[in-house]
């Protein structure tokens, strides 16, 4: 038990610093590339920030661990929305000036919903799979138009002064984007290793742990990336890395996972796990999003509902464990 948690603890470390060099690295060389900084933004960080929950739930499928990867997606989802946003929020009201978001917002909704049509039956095959990494593609070539389209937005403002503050030469760039692929790769194998190890001892499941201390360490990312925008006002960029993330999440990883290795669904997933993702989602659409001429905002008493759901859930969850590990 020693070693799997130590493997645990040394993943999660790796997992983030070698994502942070990752993303730091792909966003300098597209960057140099002649990439806008709202596309860098949308897309290369996106991808980024996600790195860790796309490596972890493919090498879970891999191994056949399929409730390991649908835990660090939607545990990812749920700790994106609920934790970081709730933390932000509490710290910094989030206002939504972005016209970007505001349109990306309904389109997060629609995707949840979508993932859950397909987790009905209880599985993910591969034309599961292509549905959710099709509707990816389509969801990135609709923000690469609107990135083109509308370089004034408030986000790409945000944007370009992360560049701005984080110029990096090319050779340096592509440096570090290799060696953070690689550890990133290789962190991820040893968190898999350690988390499978611990649920075996535990006698839970795999989907426990991967909607616990895996999603909790694979969002790590977006946690340090969304204070940062905090504390310089940049509260559209916090917004917009949570709901890239989750975007990322639940087409991509899912999808991924999915087309390496059918997936098996337990029906908790989908009223216990996707329920209460697609229920933060809808909370989080109907704070953010402006109707009419008021602004979307999400005020500190907000904030404090999501981090309340967030420790119910984890509570709930932790019951789970005791509960299977005193059977």
């Amino acid at each position: 038990m020693i070693l799997p948690i130590i493997a645990v603890i040394l993943g999660l470390v790796l997992l983030v610093w070698s994502a942070d060099r990752f993303v730091d690295g792909a966003a300098a060389t597209a960057g140099h590339a002649g990439m806008p900084p709202l596309l860098i933004g949308m897309v290369v960080i996106g991808f980024g920030t996600s790195a860790p929950e796309m490596v972890v739930s493919a090498l879970a499928a891999l191994d056949g661990n399929p409730g390991l990867a649908l835990g660090n997606a939607y545990g990812s989802n749920i700790t994106n929305i609920a934790l970081i946003l709730g933390v932000v929020a509490v710290f910094s009201p989030i206002a939504v000036h972005s016209q970007i978001l505001r349109k990306e917002l309904p389109i997060l909704t629609v995707v949840t919903l979508l993932a859950g049509l397909l987790l009905i039956n209880g599985q993910l095959d591969r034309l599961d799979a292509l549905i959710l990494l099709g509707a990816f593609f389509a969801v990135m070539g609709w923000s690469i138009f609107q990135a083109m389209r509308q370089r004034g937005d408030t986000l790409a403002v945000d944007m370009d002064e992360v560049m701005i503050a984080n110029v990096m030469p090319l050779k340096s760039a592509i440096t570090w984007l290799l060696i953070g692929l690689a550890l990133l790769v290789a962190s991820s194998k040893v968190l898999v290793w350690g988390a499978v190890s611990i649920a075996q001892s535990l006698g839970v499941s795999d989907l426990i742990i991967g909607l616990t201390i895996v999603a909790i360490g694979t969002s790590l990312p977006e946690l340090a990336s969304s204070i940062a925008a905090m504390r310089k006002g940049e509260h559209d960029l916090a917004l917009g890395n949570v709901i890239g993330s989750n975007l990322f999440n639940t087409l991509a990883v899912v999808g991924i996972a999915a087309a390496i290795h059918p997936l098996e669904v337990e029906s908790v997933v989908l009223y216990r796990d996707w329920g209460l993702t697609m229920g933060l989602t809808l909370v989080l659409f109907l704070m953010g999003y402006s109707f009419g001429k008021k602004q979307g905002r999400i005020n500190r008493f907000e904030g404090a509902v999501l981090l309340a759901a967030y420790i119910t859930y984890m509570g709930y969850l932790g019951s789970t464990v005791i509960a299977a590990s005193a059977a």
